[in-house]
């Protein structure tokens, strides 16, 4: 999967042994999905995921790995793929914008993600199969990329990996779980909260002003592959400016969290949080009482990359000073569930 700050792969383990003491099997709706890596464990454990994101390429991870079952759609993808890979690269927008006017890529690997990512708009595939495709892309891309992990800047050098040449693999499908077909929704999460009867939710929203969209803008333009107009060092999509989430806003996280949390139809809500979000543990553990008794797991782990490498500007001049190291990361479980060990 996709580098990304927000993955939970840390976590997983705590967040599935959550899971399966509040319910050994059902639905589970992952209302901020992300790279869809919980919903992936989630369906591999067996449950009927249903995922939500309202970023394009999120929506996309999780129709790829949780809506579309590998049964179906497997064999279908190696043949598609097998024939991308075979096409020789043509530079469009893509390689200008993030290649020329930007260095996130190296030119050559640009000019197939160009040539490929037209062929599948030419396709007309099946929205399940071109996720697929589409998913198999970018994390090829992912891996030639020249960044620290953040799309906010781009090294002063090529990053070694940036010279390798472009690998297209499928994405690791998953079969149908035994709890039922699952499925991927793109909406607000405070409008989906209320629509989805579920076992258990689980949320990992956004908790502080840094946009998922600002940090993989490159992402979204990739599966819109809607060209839009750009702006700045690092060629941001213009609606970056305007497409805002309340959980990047202080004031506004907390009544939209609480929207979501009394409008949730479930019995169990386990929440994922980090200490460097606007709320504090007691505000949180305030907020999620209403839903029944809560318990915290609290989990201390290294920051991100890009902290640990330091700050740069877009001259790749070292600035300002590293804070600290390490983060908390605090999984919630609210309602009905067992004492946690």
């Amino acid at each position: 999967m996709i580098k990304y700050i927000g993955s939970k792969r840390a976590l997983l383990g705590h967040i599935l042994r959550a899971v399966r003491a509040a319910a050994p099997c059902g639905t589970v709706l992952d209302l901020f999905s992300g790279t869809a890596r919980v919903g992936h464990a989630l369906k591999a454990a067996g449950y009927r995921v249903v995922a939500n994101d309202h970023n394009a390429y999120a929506h996309a991870l999780a129709t790829c790995y949780v809506q579309a079952d590998r049964e179906r759609h497997a064999e279908a993808a190696r043949r598609i793929l097998a024939d991308l890979a075979r096409l020789p690269g043509r530079p469009g927008y893509f390689t200008e914008t993030y290649c020329i006017r930007s260095r996130f890529f190296h030119p050559r690997n640009g000019e197939r993600i160009d040539a490929m990512r037209e062929a599948i708009a030419a396709m007309g595939l099946e929205p399940e199969l071109e996720a697929v495709v589409l998913v198999s892309l970018m994390e090829a891309a992912d891996r030639v990329d020249s960044t620290a992990g953040l799309q906010m800047a781009y090294m002063k050098a090529w990053a070694p990996r940036a010279h390798k040449p472009l690998e297209l693999r499928l994405p690791a499908l998953l079969p149908r779980p035994p709890a039922g077909a699952c499925l991927a929704l793109c909406g607000n999460a405070e409008e989906v909260a209320g629509t989805v009867e579920a076992d258990i939710a689980y949320l990992d929203p956004p908790y502080n002003q840094h946009s998922y969209l600002n940090n993989y803008h490159i992402w979204e333009s990739l599966v819109r592959w809607d060209k839009p107009e750009v702006y700045g060092i690092a060629c941001k999509r213009v609606d970056c400016r305007t497409r805002k989430s309340a959980f990047n806003s202080r004031p506004r996280i907390l009544p939209a969290l609480t929207r979501i949390v009394e409008s949730l139809r479930c019995r169990t809500l386990i929440v994922s949080f980090n200490n460097e979000g606007y709320l504090t543990r007691e505000q949180m553990e305030r907020l999620l009482s209403r839903r029944g008794r809560v318990q915290v797991i609290e989990l201390t782990h290294d920051r991100y990359v890009g902290a640990r490498i330091g700050i740069y500007n877009p001259k790749g001049e070292k600035v300002g000073r590293i804070g600290h190291l390490k983060n908390t990361e605090y999984v919630y479980v609210a309602g009905q569930a067992p004492a946690l060990a």
